[in-house]
C-alpha cells in the first residue's frame, strides 16, 4: 500500500505523538508498506529524510495556541506546494489530529480518492489552560469540531479507553477502535542502565525510582516529588531521577529535596538505557491516555507506580505488573514501598516485561495494516 500520514508533530520533537507515529512508520516500512510523512519544519530536522515531506510550520505562535516549545504550528501549505506533494496515488491517508492536519487528510482524499483513518490521541480539555481564551469558550468550540470531524473520517482509532469516553463525551456517537500504541521491545530487553546509573551517581544497588517525560503542570509534580520523599523517611536509601523538561523543570527542581536528581532531557536512543536503570517508575499524572513513557517503562522491566488515570488502569494489573493509587503524596508513597519491597519487586519486574509484550512493535503494525485494508475494502464498496 502507499500510505500518507500526516501529523502536526513527528521527530526530531520529542513526544508521545511523534514518536509512536515513528515507530508505526518503521514498522509499517518494514511489512513492505510505502509510506509518505507530511510534518511540520524543524529547525534540527534532517538534511534527508526519505518519505517524509516537511510543510512550512511557525514556532512563533507555538506559545499562544499551547503547544511545548519543541511543537512547531503547522502552517496550511499553499497551492504551488501542494501540487508538487505526492498525494494522487495514496491508498489510504491517516491523521493524528482533528484540526489542520486532519482537514488536509481530507481534502487530499477528495484528490485521491482514499478513505481517512483517525488517531484521537489527546484529552484536548486537559490542555486549554495553556490556551489564551477561557476555558468554557474553548470547550464550546473544541468539542463540536472534534466530533465532526470524528463523522467524516472512515475510521476513528483511540490508543486508550479514555480517548473513547472523551468522543462519545464530546458527541461523537460511532465505533471507536481501541488501538494501543507500540514499543520497540527488543530495544528495551537488551538495553542495560549501569551506565546511566553511573552517569548520575547513582550506586548500583540503590532502589532507583524513575519519572520520565515532559515536565509540566499537568504532570503533578509536586505531589511525585512530595510521594517520593515521604517513602523515602522510611527507606533513606531510595533515589528518584527525573528524566526529561518542560515549563515546570526550574521550579520543580529549585524545590525538590535531597535523593531526587534533575537530568534534563535525553536523546530519544538513550530511554532504553535510561528505563533499564530504573527499579520502578513513579507517575502522579491524572491526565494520562496511554503515553509512551510507561509503555515503555514495562518493556524495560520498571513496575509503574501511578496515580489513579485512564492510562493507569489501562496498562497496570494490580499486582502483577505495578499499583494504582489515589492521586496524594501519601497513597503514591505507600504505592512505592509496596512495589520496592524486597520480596515482591522481582515478580512486578517480570510481570511488567511480559505485560508489554502487547505492544511490541511488529504486532501493532501488523494489526495497523489490517484497518487500513478494512477501510480500503469499506471506500470501495462504497464507491461501488
Amino acid at each position: 500500500m502507499k500510505i500518507g500520514i500526516i501529523t502536526a508533530t513527528y521527530l526530531p520533537s520529542r513526544n508521545g505523538v511523534a514518536t509512536s507515529t515513528a515507530l508505526f512508520v518503521r514498522g509499517l516500512r518494514e511489512r513492505g508498506h510505502e509510506v509518505r510523512v507530511f510534518a511540520p519544519r524543524h529547525p534540527l530536522m534532517p538534511a534527508r529524510e526519505d518519505g517524509v515531506y516537511r510543510l512550512n510550520s511557525s514556532f512563533l505562535g507555538a506559545r499562544a495556541l499551547g503547544a511545548p516549545a519543541d511543537y512547531p504550528v503547522l502552517l496550511a501549505p499553499g497551492p504551488l506546494l501542494t501540487s508538487r506533494l505526492p498525494l494522487r496515488d495514496l491508498d489510504v491517508l491517516h491523521t493524528m489530529h482533528p484540526f489542520l492536519a486532519g482537514g488536509l487528510a481530507l481534502k487530499w482524499s477528495r484528490l485521491s480518492g482514499a478513505p481517512v483513518v483517525f488517531t484521537a490521541h489527546t484529552q484536548y480539555d486537559e490542555y486549554l489552560h495553556y490556551t489564551p481564551m477561557p476555558p468554557r469558550l474553548g470547550r464550546a468550540m473544541l468539542r463540536p469540531h472534534v466530533s465532526a470531524f470524528a463523522r467524516r473520517v472512515d475510521a476513528v482509532l483511540a490508543p486508550g479507553r479514555a480517548m473513547v469516553q472523551m468522543l462519545h463525551g464530546y458527541g461523537y456517537s460511532g465505533h471507536v477502535e481501541l488501538f494501543p500504541n507500540p514499543v520497540d521491545l527488543a530495544a528495551f530487553q537488551a538495553a542495560d542502565g549501569s551506565a546511566f546509573r553511573a552517569e548520575h551517581h547513582i550506586p548500583l544497588d540503590a532502589p532507583l525510582v524513575m519519572y520520565l517525560g515532559r515536565l509540566a503542570p499537568e504532570k503533578n509534580l509536586e505531589v511525585m516529588i512530595r510521594a517520593f520523599d515521604q517513602a523515602r523517611a522510611s527507606r533513606p536509601e531510595l533515589r528518584l531521577l527525573v528524566v526529561g523538561d518542560g515549563p515546570s523543570r526550574l521550579s520543580a527542581a529549585r524545590d525538590a529535596p535531597e535523593g531526587v536528581r534533575f537530568t534534563g532531557p535525553v536523546p530519544y536512543a538513550r530511554v532504553p538505557e535510561a528505563l533499564a536503570a530504573a527499579d520502578a517508575f513513579l507517575t502522579a499524572s491524572t491526565s494520562e491516555v496511554l503515553p509512551m513513557s510507561m509503555i515503555e517503562a514495562l518493556a524495560a522491566g520498571a513496575p509503574l507506580v501511578a496515580a489513579h488515570s485512564p492510562a493507569a488502569l489501562d496498562l497496570i494489573g494490580e499486582g502483577i505488573n505495578g499499583t494504582v493509587r489515589e492521586a496524594t503524596p501519601q497513597a503514591l508513597a505507600d504505592g512505592l514501598l509496596f512495589a520496592l519491597h524486597p520480596n515482591r519487586l522481582g515478580a512486578l519486574q517480570a510481570g511488567a516485561r511480559a505485560s508489554a509484550a502487547r505492544y511490541d512493535l511488529p504486532q501493532r503494525a501488523q494489526a495497523l495494516e489490517e484497518v487500513y485494508e478494512r477501510v480500503r475494502a469499506g471506500h470501495r464498496r462504497q464507491k461501488a
